[in-house]
């Protein structure tokens, strides 16, 4: 289907609707009041790519691109947008968006053809994990099927915003399997608008923080204004605070039906925006739309003539970031520079970089505090080298402040003038809780511990008999990753180590440079080692898909696989260039030489115990026995490791870690990045979960270890089927681990108090 109604959608069609579109669907199917409209789905978008044969001309240039180089990054994506604005759209595709326009123009009873927003929505957006705030293009007041056609196109080309391309290199999402839908639905001439958290994002309490202004709430999700801010408690409805801003700025539809930014009228830059009364209004809806959905939301809202309306809404993925708040108290002695608002809590020492204009991110540096008016989606990467972030403009809901709780870096907005007051090269600290920014440096607060995102965990933290690890991918998340009090990594992927190089790992053997390749692993490893030790840490060795060795210096000669997914990865490409498997192996006896015995090895994707055989074979070459003097392990991804699982342990291993999310594609022969047969992907197939059951149960019996570290690890109402199964351990997502811990333990609970109940 090419285009689809929102009465026709629901979350679960992500795959073609895209974030906004399939939340707007659910909202419409849940008597949300939604303004009316459609999507053109990711099917059209991906015919148009193919049909006009732009698709591998825009996959080459990225294959190019150096993201951390701002000049050729944004290069690269002007000309992949050029592209794609230039190539007519071929005429079987306009009829399907022209007849959508043409009934949603019916329906709303505008004869000239319906105003609407223009709204891209990647199919990568909006997710639970991940929040891709401004990624890609929204258009306000287009009018005209000519018009709305063109800025579908214009949405489409959006996909490869520079900002768009650095976040999905970022967080390792695949461009060829992020397709966008684009969102048209009918516009809202709002009187005022704005942003609500139904949860406070940054303490996680059950407070609506809400934002607002006047006008479009364009202005509040840009920061162009600095809007009015409410606190309401959920559960008493009372309003606990309400800071009115001078709004001096709002968006507003033009004659003609364009939206411009124009001066708020002066009885009305100082006047609240929000009445009691409406805020209770907001709040109703806050708990109405958590309730359907069972988890905090970030919605965007308009009232137009005393009616309100939800233009969005998408799951909260910050919640849980804080700082360590380690530097000492000296800051009640310094001097005050500027106050705003808390938007991302945090202390960020550093030299101010006064940005004014994109030309400038380069001045940007690590450890830098960057001062800006506003912070735009293309200011990402710059933003990602600072330390802390300090605007003129905006609210807590706005981009900065959302983007900077994500990253991690503490956040100031709202200051009015940080741009003229702090000056050039002028050393500083920011307070992202507190809203100050102070002069000179804090003790501590420009340290990378210091500065590091961490994860609150409770105050008194559960205690259960099954193991709760977190999964790392970078050694650079490993001290938020300490910071749960997880009980050990239950899987350290190795392929970014690696693949950050830009070399591929057999050209360092080729040319002669081993001891490097084993260095630069090492150097990741002892990283993440060092701060869990003395904890377990089990490392998986290579397993990185062809696709993702081809853009590597040396690279040139893979093979070009049709399906990198099935073919040349994990434990059978390392038994064929034994010599890089064998630079792991020295890279962890290095290590383990210095004291980090720790250290466990797993080897990925085996499909026969001859495999294992011979990568211990290997280990013994560099000087290390597995099982006496490393702990040597295997991940269990393929349904032949599951079935022959005894023969493995007859081999000798000391532990195994499910990979589902691999077990579950093999199982069920479903591609989980195919948006067509997606829906037929579930960990809790019967299939699977025997599988799963299986490997544990005999894991028990022989006294191996057994954990899991795919994504059903991180399910409550699987976990807590592991848990009865006899799982040893739980490896998640950092983010969590808490959550798993609880799940862990409430599941042991119920174990105890049935065992209990039957000897009654």
């Amino acid at each position: 289907m090419y285009v689809k109604k929102f009465e026709d959608l629901s979350k679960d069609d992500l795959g073609i609707a895209g974030g906004k579109g399939a939340n707007l669907g659910e909202l419409t199917q849940a008597g949300i009041p939604v303004p009316p409209g459609f999507v053109v789905t990711s099917k059209t978008y991906d015919k148009f790519m193919r049909d006009t044969g732009i698709f591998s001309k825009v996959m080459d240039i990225l294959d190019q691109v150096d993201i951390n180089n701002t000049k050729e990054l944004q290069e690269a994506a002007e000309k992949i947008k050029a592209i794609i604005i230039e190539t007519p759209i071929p005429d079987g595709i306009s009829t399907y968006i022209t007849e959508a326009y043409n009934q949603l123009s019916e329906r709303v009873g505008e004869e000239d053809g319906a105003d609407v927003a223009i709204r891209s929505s990647a199919t990568a957006e909006d997710l639970p994990e991940a929040s891709f705030a401004g990624q890609q293009d929204t258009f306000l007041h287009v009018q005209g099927l000519d018009n709305v056609i063109e800025y579908v196109r214009k949405c489409w080309a959006s996909l490869f915003e520079a900002r768009a391309i650095f976040y999905r290199e970022e967080n390792n999402f695949e461009h060829s399997q992020v397709y966008i839908a684009v969102v048209v639905q009918q516009m809202v001439d709002s009187d005022k608008a704005g942003v609500m958290f139904t949860v406070n994002p940054s303490t996680g309490e059950n407070i609506a923080l809400i934002e607002g202004s006047w006008g479009l709430g364009e202005s509040v999700v840009s920061g162009s204004v600095t809007p009015d801010n409410y606190a309401v408690d959920k559960e008493t409805n009372e309003v606990l605070n309400v800071t009115i801003s001078d709004k001096k700025t709002m968006f507003t539809n033009e004659e003609g039906g364009t939206s411009i930014q124009v001066d708020v009228p002066e009885d009305l830059r100082k006047e609240r925006v929000l009445s009691d009364e409406e805020l209770l209004e907001l709040v109703a809806m806050a708990k109405r739309v958590e309730g359907h959905y069972g988890k905090p939301q970030d919605t965007e809202w308009a009232f137009h003539d005393g009616n309100l309306f939800l233009l969005q809404s998408r799951p909260i993925t910050t919640l849980g970031d804080s700082k360590k708040e380690e530097a000492e108290e000296e800051e009640v002695d310094l001097e005050v520079l500027i106050r705003g608002l808390g938007a991302s809590p945090g202390l960020a020492s550093g030299t101010v970089k006064v940005i004014l204009s994109l030309d400038e991110l380069d001045k940007v540096q690590e450890g830098d505090v960057m001062v800006t008016t506003m912070t735009t989606p293309d200011m990402v990467p710059a933003m990602k080298r600072a330390t802390g972030i300090v605007t003129d403009e905006g609210g807590v809901t706005c981009h900065a402040a959302i983007i900077s709780r994500e990253l991690g870096i503490p956040c100031v907005v709202g200051t009015g003038d940080a741009t003229t007051t702090l000056k050039e090269n002028d050393e500083v600290t920011a307070d992202g809780k507190k809203g100050l920014v102070y002069k000179g440096i804090i003790k501590g607060a420009e340290s990378e511990e210091a500065s590091a995102g961490a994860i609150q965990v409770s105050a008194t933290p559960l205690i259960t008999v099954t193991e709760v690890k977190a999964n790392v991918s970078m050694a650079e998340a490993a001290p938020k990753a300490a910071a749960t009090g997880a009980d050990g990594v239950g899987l350290l992927r190795t392929e970014h180590m690696m693949l950050s190089t830009g070399v591929h790992p057999r050209k360092f053997i080729l040319d002669g440079e081993e001891d490097k390749l084993v260095d630069t692993i090492a150097e990741g490893v002892l990283k993440v080692a060092d701060e869990f030790y003395p904890k377990p840490v089990w490392y998986r060795t290579l397993d990185a898909p062809t696709d993702e060795f081809i853009t590597l210096e040396g690279g040139e000669n893979e093979p070009r696989e049709h399906n990198p997914m099935l073919g040349w990865r994990g434990i059978r490409r390392e038994l064929d260039e034994p010599e890089i498997l064998k630079a792991e192996f020295k890279a962890i006896k290095k290590l383990h030489d210095k004291g980090y015995t720790n250290i466990g090895i797993m080897i990925p994707l085996s499909q026969h115990p001859s495999e294992l055989r011979r990568a211990k074979e290997l280990c013994r070459e560099v000087g290390m026995e597995p099982q006496v003097d490393v702990e040597f392990g295997m991940m269990v991804e393929i349904p032949a490791a599951a079935i022959l699982i005894d023969e493995y342990i007859a081999e000798g291993i000391d532990f195994v870690s499910l990979g589902t999310n691999d077990l579950t594609q093999y199982t069920l022969a479903v591609d989980r990045n195919n948006e067509f047969v997606a829906k037929h992907y579930r960990e809790e197939h019967p299939a699977v979960m025997a599988l799963i059951e299986r490997t544990i149960k005999h894991c028990a019996a022989a006294g191996v270890t057994c954990s899991i570290c795919g994504q059903a690890g991180s399910v409550p109402h699987i976990v807590e089927k592991l848990v009865k199964f006899g799982i040893t351990s739980v490896s998640s997502n950092t983010d969590a681990v808490e959550e798993v811990r609880k799940t862990v333990a409430r599941a042991e609970k119920k174990i105890m108090l049935d065992a209990a109940r039957k000897q009654l």
